[in-house]
């Protein structure tokens, strides 16, 4: 039988020695699109930052291929974070930004072709007459493009994203979308971390939604309905023949992304 492309068993961690995730337990397909739901302090970005290596478990286990998180299981892994500046406010061209993702563990020199590989990333995000342009000069949403170039150029088999389309411009949105769109028809499997699925919803095979970190649902992603960045909003949207829906004495939960 085919491994998990990535596996969550039964998975524990604290910050501080506050719990932050509790048991979080969950498999994805090779090839399939998962995303990962949840309102403020669910423990999203805490579980994405322990499946990239950035934090350790309290306990549990992460796989990915059926092989326990390391540099070389992650070698595969493409990873994109919550928007930030794609240069950290140092002078660098997009392609440059590019290449640096072909950098890894003690890799101190790209690769033979990284520019012709950092080109086809950049042709891939609709960036490609943008690749001489310092990224200081570019929108955020062209930056945010720029990060997801950065991921893609490694030619990731698991790809992870952070939010990537909060507070991007449309067409930002879409050429992202569309991106997505090349991977998963190449075989990828994509986690990508949402408040709404939004246009990636003909993308998504399934949600894993977040609670208090735990997860309280697993399944067809929660339908949009407009109003998820009003406090007090409930996220998950369980259909009446699901289930997983919760019960009366079932908590549900509020997100405010």
């Amino acid at each position: 039988m085919t491994s998990p492309a990535l596996r969550a068993a039964d998975v524990h961690m604290a910050l501080g020695g506050a719990p932050v995730l509790h048991g979080v337990s969950f498999d994805v397909a090779p090839g399939e699109t998962i995303a990962l739901m949840g309102g403020n302090g669910s423990g999203k970005t805490t579980l994405v930052r322990a499946i990239i290596g950035a934090l350790p478990l309290t306990s549990g286990s992460i796989e990915i291929d059926g092989r326990p998180t390391s540099p070389d299981a992650r070698a595969h892994l493409g990873y994109v974070p919550q928007r930030i500046s794609a240069s950290a406010g140092v002078s660098a061209t997009a392609t440059e930004i590019v290449v640096s993702g072909l950098l890894r563990g003690r890799r101190l020199a790209p690769p033979p072709h990284a520019k012709a590989r950092a080109l086809d990333a950049l042709r891939a995000v609709g960036l490609a007459d943008l690749a001489s342009r310092d990224v200081n000069a570019m929108s955020g949403g062209q930056q945010q493009r720029v990060l997801i170039a950065r991921a893609m150029v490694r030619r990731p088999t698991l790809l992870i994203l952070d939010e990537p389309v909060a507070g991007v411009d449309l067409p930002s949105q879409e050429v992202f979308s569309e991106a997505l769109t090349q991977l998963k028809a190449g075989g990828a499997t994509i986690v990508v971390v949402l408040h709404e699925v939004g246009m990636l919803a003909d993308l998504i095979d399934r949600a894993v939604v977040l609670d208090r970190g735990r997860v309280v649902h697993v399944g067809e992603p929660p339908h949009a309905h407009g109003d998820h960045a009003m406090p007090g909003h409930e996220h998950l949207h369980p259909h009446d023949d699901d289930p997983n829906r919760p019960g009366p004495d079932t908590p549900t939960f509020e997100i405010t992304v």
